[in-house]
């Protein structure tokens, strides 16, 4: 008797702007073609990762896929970090940046046939305050937005422009950081602090040009000041930015300390202002499928 594989099919039912039936509905009929059976969780938004965690020991599922923005991604790589277990994505969320970063494709039926596919990239897995990160983490003038736009009642891409100005307005910075690596220590004055992972933020703005997903590293990004020249060019990604907008560290570990308390996000999810981050990476890595 052949034995049926399950994939356990992670929603998020209020990520972006998109009707979530449709997508299952989709997944479930292309999944079926591939002799697979697929258990569905809906989010609830407290104790998901206990919830994923004790679905995977229970079912124990070849595959996990994620249907939603980056968060929903972070969560079922926190509930599953140390199981051999890959993950696939579907990006649905008001956010996906780590989507971008992978070169997904954009129609819902590609997308699904790379979650369901065999090809996969190991993705680092970044510590930061034992939070995990997969690509962006930032403290200062994003986060701000990040959690204003969560306070918000606009979805999707417009809820983050219509937080836009009043984040500009509301916010103190610069803010003062210190940064200590096993190389280095150094301190500087900016509008934001970017620990990446990656290379693009979820506009498609190619803000680390040394960024790989799997390289081992990641980069801190210091960017000094609202330089409307500099960030033009790294929305047409001109990665030639100016050392007096942006400072690059590339490391494996490092200590990020401000003078003052600074809001903090990680991976799209507003965490709070912190005055201090420590952040590594962590020996685990996650499989990502991947086009």
């Amino acid at each position: 008797m052949k034995e049926i594989k399950e994939i356990l099919l992670v929603v998020n039912p209020i990520a972006g702007d998109i009707d979530k039936k449709d997508l299952v509905e989709d997944f479930k009929a292309i999944s079926a073609k591939c002799d697979v059976e697929v258990f569905i969780y809906h989010t609830k938004g407290e104790k998901d990762i206990k919830h994923v965690r004790k679905i995977t020991r229970e079912r124990k599922p070849f595959k996990i896929v994620a249907a939603g923005g980056d968060g929903t991604i972070k969560m079922v790589a926190e509930a599953i970090k140390g199981l051999d277990i890959p993950i696939g994505v579907i990006p649905s969320g008001s956010a996906n940046a780590l989507a971008l970063n992978l070169n997904l494709p954009k129609s819902l039926e590609e997308q699904i046939n790379v979650a369901l596919g065999q090809h996969y990239l190991d993705v680092d897995l970044i510590s930061l305050n034992d939070e995990i990160g997969l690509h962006m983490s930032d403290l200062g003038i994003n986060a701000e937005l990040i959690k204003n736009y969560e306070s918000s009642t606009f979805r999707g891409k417009l809820g983050y422009l219509l937080q836009t100005i009043p984040t500009l307005i509301q916010s103190k910075y610069p803010f003062n950081f210190t940064v200590e690596t096993k190389d280095t220590t150094i301190t500087e004055k900016g509008v934001l602090l970017a620990i990446a992972n990656a290379g693009k933020y979820g506009t498609g703005a190619k803000v680390n040009p040394d960024g790989k997903l799997d390289d081992g590293v990641f980069e801190i990004l210091i960017f000094k000041n609202l330089d409307l020249v500099e960030i033009l060019k790294t929305l047409r990604n001109e990665v030639n930015l100016s050392s007096d907008f942006i400072k690059i560290l590339q490391t494996e570990k490092a200590k990020i300390t401000c003078k003052e308390p600074v809001a903090f996000q990680v991976d799209g999810e507003y965490l709070g202002e912190t005055k201090i981050v420590n952040v590594k990476i962590l020996p685990e890595k996650i499989k990502i499928a991947v086009p």
